[in-house]
């Protein structure tokens, strides 16, 4: 099966990728990931993304678009992948379909895990992080059982930054402006299937799942 995972911040998706991971055996291929995986093998196109990175300059589309490709290309991805967070581009969705085309393969389906954005803001807004083991937490849905205190190592829980409302509110609309015409352009080509995402975590994944189950047959 080859999916493409989409949803905002804050939407559960880390969460349902591994679930789809674990269940069904197929590589997460995040762009980090991959940009790390191609720098550390000191591939030609990874020591170009790092040129770009180093200086904290965006990697062009053409360097991205050919680590996917390398990446698409190795023995784990033979029986399917997962990719997340790319495409971020109507461009970068067109070059995806030509580097399948190439391997006589298609996408199945792009599964958007869709939240209303007040409830994204909620959940982003309340997440708690411990400065010292790193646990998450959250103020409504997995509140410590001491108010800033982590369960586990007692240690101090903050608010990132970026977790403020204006910073959230600016990041979600950013991230709605980029992922719209991907949607649409997915949505026309018919592989686009929408997961409620305001549910329990597991009856999200069981949504997906029942999707899935299909492909696996």
């Amino acid at each position: 099966m080859n999916l493409v995972l989409m949803g905002l911040p804050g939407a559960g998706k880390g969460t349902q990728a591994e679930k789809i991971v674990e269940k069904y055996g197929i590589p997460h291929i995040s762009t980090g990931d991959m940009f790390r995986a191609a720098m550390a093998e000191g591939t030609d196109l990874g020591l170009k993304a790092k040129s770009f990175m180093d200086k904290g300059e965006l990697v062009p589309d053409e360097v991205t678009i050919g680590i996917v490709r390398e990446r698409l290309a190795k023995d784990d991805c033979q029986k399917g992948f997962l990719l997340d967070g790319f495409p971020r581009t109507v461009a970068q969705a067109d070059a995806l379909e030509n580097i399948l085309a190439d391997f006589g393969k298609k996408i199945d389906y792009v599964i958007n895990v869709a939240v209303d954005k007040d409830i994204l803001m909620e959940r982003l807004t309340g997440r708690r992080i411990c400065k010292d083991c790193g646990a998450t937490y959250h103020l409504v849905f997995n509140a410590p059982k001491n108010e800033g205190v982590c369960d586990r190592c007692s240690g101090e829980l903050y608010q990132r930054a970026d977790d403020n409302e204006e910073t959230v509110q600016n990041r979600l609309d950013v991230n709605l402006k980029q992922t719209q015409p991907l949607l649409d352009f997915y949505s026309e080509k018919g592989y686009l299937k929408d997961i409620n995402g305001q549910q329990d975590i597991d009856k999200v994944f069981e949504d997906i799942d029942q999707l899935l189950v299909g492909l696996n047959g």
